[in-house]
């Protein structure tokens, strides 16, 4: 048996008990996370990694929650399938849900609809009822540090250096105005398909300020890739579509978000290749100029 095998069966079996008889299996995505389309429409996604560092599927059930708020209310998302339950499901222990099969295009989306389509979702997130927990992956990737400490994933030098960088995010994010987020909003979370461009992935929501999620967008064209226009065009958008955004907030929400991104490229991408592994040292020589 395969690594995929038993969470595949969990996803086939579950749509089954539900009445839908897969009759194709395409994985989309195999890593943490088994996407795999099982029909016409129909789109499982399961938590393979079963021993990572997110347990439980309170996380789960708050993407479910906060995917059918937006969905209710006409956001520019990936629906949840009509035709199931939201779930989250449980079945051979993997916890897994059943979205809407989009077909993806080729062009990405342009920086204007990129701005425009976040500042939509997150106008609609701030009718969100339920809690969020607050600034929560910033507070998760500081548990983080102890993990890559035990195993070696970092020197002592680099933990000390995220653990400075979050410790004093944390203080001054807790300060800013702040909402529920979608909390991962890089482009590869923002697909563009025949519907138009259409946001996914909510399991890192949490309620923090809105510079997070621009931070999240434009920190590879900024910072990375030395892409003003991008960037620019993209934060131009979102304020054209009637959003608004602290500049000041927005620089602390761009060292923010190295400091996430960085603590969690060991475990995202182990092994990582030459090209991820220049990236992540650049990440972490910003950081470093930035604590100067």
């Amino acid at each position: 048996m395969t690594s995929i095998d038993l969470p595949l069966r969990a996803a086939i079996e579950t749509a089954a008990a539900h009445g839908f008889v897969a009759d194709r299996c395409d994985i989309l995505q195999n890593g943490s996370t088994l996407v795999v389309r099982l029909g016409e429409s129909l789109v499982a996604r399961v938590v393979v990694d079963r021993d990572g560092p997110r347990q439980g599927d309170a996380w789960f059930a708050r993407e479910n929650a906060i995917a059918q708020h937006l969905t209710r209310h006409g956001a520019p998302v990936i629906p949840l399938h009509r035709d199931l339950p939201p779930g989250p499901h449980l079945h051979l222990g993997f916890t897994l849900n059943f979205w809407e099969f989009v077909t993806v295009v080729d062009d990405d989306a342009s920086a204007e609809q990129t701005g425009a389509t976040l500042q939509r979702c997150h106008e609609i997130l701030r009718s969100f009822p339920e809690p969020l927990p607050g600034l929560a992956i910033l507070r998760e990737t500081l548990g983080l540090l102890d993990t890559l400490r035990s195993r070696n994933l970092f020197s002592d030098e680099i933990l000390e250096l995220l653990h400075h960088h979050l410790c004093d995010s944390l203080l001054v994010l807790s300060s800013l105005p702040s909402q529920a987020l979608h909390g991962d909003a890089h482009a590869g979370n923002l697909l563009n398909t025949t519907r138009g461009p259409l946001w996914t992935d909510w399991e890192d929501a949490f309620h923090g300020p809105i510079e997070w999620d621009l931070a999240s967008i434009i920190w590879n064209a900024r910072i990375l890739e030395k892409d003003h226009r991008k960037a620019d065009g993209i934060l131009d958008a979102y304020q054209h579509a009637g959003g608004s955004f602290d500049p000041r907030a927005l620089d602390h929400c761009l060292v923010a978000r190295a400091a996430v991104m960085s603590a969690w490229y060991p475990l995202l991408y182990p092994g990582a290749d030459p090209d991820r592994a220049r990236k992540l040292e650049f990440r972490l020589d910003w950081l470093r100029g930035k604590r100067g």
